[in-house]
């Protein structure tokens, strides 16, 4: 399946920004049955790439003059569902069993994993989404995966910092992935995350929030401990105020979007983020 994707994020700040930084983990890998047949990072400053300590294709984003809105686009195409072996070398399976603050299992969680401990690891997934109900707004990037179960409510961050622990706790080597999901032609959505779990010498790939096993429509980013480590963009500012933000992204099969499409985007993506301002 080859896939057309184009992400936008605007910021805006109600303040001139005199310095930002940020690291940008945007850029698809080949490997892991995902060729990337074209993709580039469109954005106003200096960018500088490297390999993060997971293997992730990164970039150093640095705006050194006085700004007060920020765009980053990313465009390109990946062909799902291909045979193509890993690129870059793994970090041992054991770093993977290490929790942290995200997901870190409490006592309700790992009881509730150990009644799936002789169970095939899509009964947890299954289970785990039955017990927090996708719900926007419910949680915020800085969650815990024990506060999103206690809640009962959560988005595909909570899903997979939940699994997380709930497999770490039973044993298993589980990483967090960030990357994209095709659903239907013309749907616009925000990134997405999922699992892939170390068992029988391979990485299993499983979509909480989808109760699914990973598949030709999942477009991998970056991997890490959690959200923290995989996070498509992370960064740090000097003044700068109020801030916005919001985000757009387009997943489809029949080419990326037009000039005209991708400015009706940026405007859409510039009132949003002056909204959320507020």
């Amino acid at each position: 399946m080859l896939l057309n994707i184009d992400h936008q994020t605007y910021y805006v700040f109600s303040e001139r920004v005199p310095y930002t930084i940020e690291q940008l983990r945007l850029t698809p890998r080949n490997g892991d049955g995902q060729q990337v047949h074209h993709w580039q990072i469109k954005v106003l400053g200096q960018l500088t790439p490297f390999e993060d300590a997971f293997g992730n294709l990164s970039h150093t984003l640095v705006i050194d003059q006085p700004h007060q809105a920020l765009l980053i686009e990313v465009s390109g195409a990946v062909e799902t569902g291909v045979q193509t072996p890993a690129t870059h070398a793994t970090l041992p399976t054991a770093l993977y069993l290490r929790q942290t603050p995200l997901t870190e299992a409490d006592a309700a969680m790992t009881a509730f994993a150990q009644r799936f401990v002789h169970a095939p690891l899509a009964e947890l997934m299954h289970a785990l989404r039955a017990r927090i109900e996708y719900l926007p707004g419910a949680t915020t990037v800085d969650t815990p995966a024990n506060a999103a179960f206690k809640l009962g409510k959560g988005v595909c961050q909570d899903h997979a910092h939940a699994f997380i622990g709930c497999c770490r706790s039973l044993g298993y080597p589980a990483r967090y992935v960030s990357g994209y999901l095709f659903t239907a032609e013309g749907q616009e959505m925000q990134s997405h995350a999922w699992v892939e779990v170390w068992q029988n010498n391979q990485w299993l790939g499983l979509d909480v929030s989808n109760g699914t096993l990973v598949n030709d429509t999942h477009v991998r980013l970056a991997n890490g401990l959690d959200y923290r480590s995989a996070s498509p963009i992370t960064g740090a500012r000097m003044g700068g105020g109020l801030e916005g933000m919001a985000s757009l992204v387009s997943v489809n099969l029949h080419g990326g979007l037009t000039d005209q499409q991708r400015e009706q985007y940026r405007q859409q993506l510039q009132r949003q983020a002056q909204a959320a301002q507020q």
